[in-house]
């Protein structure tokens, strides 16, 4: 499951600096629509999620190793 989660977490980074990328462009030549303004909030609070889980993962498996 982890290198599912850290291949996710890569692929959900590019989604987010594409969406904030488009959003910056789209500001150049006006205030975009609302849709756009909020589009790089999901894949954000989804690398939140995964990325706390990663950086929990090698404590998880300490206390399963036993040490």
């Amino acid at each position: 499951m982890g290198t599912w989660m850290r291949q996710s977490h890569r692929w959900l980074s590019i989604v987010f600096t594409a969406t904030v990328v488009a959003n910056f462009a789209v500001r150049a030549f006006g205030e975009p629509p609302l849709w756009l303004t909020y589009a790089p909030l999901p894949p954000l609070f989804l690398q939140l999620f995964s990325g706390l889980y990663l950086f929990a993962l090698p404590y998880a498996g300490r206390g399963r190793a036993g040490h």
